[in-house]
């Protein structure tokens, strides 16, 4: 730069050539801070974009050579679109390429598909590209293993698969893939559960698929079910059976603890009788351990005499003797029964 001023300021040198140093120097200024190359692709391209706009992505620091070349393929494929729709779409932080290849892709299928709905699919975190490709070609979601028991207790493995079509209009706000398969799920849950026996089911498998088609499972939800297969149908474990069993190992289990408790309380009422009749012979005991104590003093006051505690000791073996022969040691009068 200094030299270019020393020469400017030089009188000898020709005023051609500083004329012709200056506009060097201002083109190389336009070509360093001017977008001109992209300018003139796009003017070349029939995809008119102006200078002042250009000059205003650079300086809000938008990748414009990415989103002049989506123009002009917009452009190119027949769209009628405002490339300020495209940089707000930028600023906004979506995916303007996908955008614009899916609105192409839309305008070549003959499908219904505005720059504003796209945009809004695109910020709402939907790939709208996607959504329009399974729009065109179908896409199959299959089921997981899937179990149900139909009313004679045999459960059913049923595994099927899904053909949808994506619902251009319903992308914004309708549920996804995780919504189609938790409802043919539950479909499939309460046609083999209605079903009275597993071989109903096994012998027309298509009638899950038609019981479940007749739901419209596809309500809210941005696909379009076409189709419902069932993949693969297996028989699992007998859970009726199984369950009555596990009711049965239960009731026995109740009647052992029944019977336990009953058992404790036999133990309870033996024990109890055993202390009572303990107890009685304490009595027994302590009574005839006051008889001589009685006999003493009826000796001493006079009122029983030495011939009639004989005549009583004779009475009391006379018993035993008679006991004795009958066969009783109790004491009482009763004979055995003669076999």
């Amino acid at each position: 730069m200094n030299v270019l001023f020393t020469l400017l300021g030089d009188a000898s040198f020709p005023a051609w050539a500083i004329a012709l140093i200056v506009v060097a120097v201002l083109l190389l200024i336009m070509l360093i801070f001017l977008p001109i190359p992209t300018w003139f692709i796009a003017a070349v391209s029939n995809a008119h974009v102006s200078m002042g706009r250009l000059v205003g992505m650079k300086m809000r620091r938008i990748k414009y050579r990415m989103l002049v070349d989506v123009y002009i393929r917009a452009r190119k494929a027949g769209l009628e679109i405002d490339i300020a729709d495209l940089e707000s779409h930028v600023m906004a932080g979506g995916n303007i390429s996908n955008v614009v290849n899916a609105l192409i892709s839309a305008h070549s299928a003959n499908i219904d598909l505005s720059l504003q709905s796209a945009k809004a699919i695109d910020l709402a975190g939907r790939d709208v590209l996607n959504a329009v490709k399974v729009s065109v070609n179908p896409k199959v979601i299959e089921t997981p293993v899937i179990s149900a028991i139909a009313k004679n207790g045999i459960e059913l493995r049923v595994k099927a698969r899904v053909t949808v079509r994506a619902n251009i209009s319903r992308l914004i706000g309708g549920a996804g893939e995780e919504t189609i398969i938790a409802r043919v799920g539950e479909g499939i849950v309460t046609t083999v559960g209605s079903s009275e026996t597993h071989k109903e089911v096994l012998e027309n498998p298509d009638l899950i698929s038609k019981t479940v088609l007749k739901k419209g499972l596809d309500a809210g939800t941005a696909y379009e079910i076409l189709s419902i297969d069932i993949a693969d149908v297996d028989v699992g474990r007998n859970i009726g059976a199984q369950l009555q069993m596990d009711q049965a190992e239960a009731d026995k289990r109740i009647a052992q603890a029944n019977a336990e408790e009953r058992r404790a309380m036999a133990i309870a009422t033996e024990q109890e009788m055993k202390a009572h009749t303990q107890e009685m012979r304490a009595k027994v005991v302590e009574a005839e351990a006051e008889v001589p104590k009685a006999m003493a003093e009826a000796f001493r006051s006079g009122r029983l005499g030495i011939m009639d505690y004989y005549q009583m000791q004779n009475i009391q073996a006379d018993t035993a003797m008679r006991n004795a022969i009958g066969g009783n040691d109790d004491g009482s009068d009763n004979k055995p029964a003669k076999k």
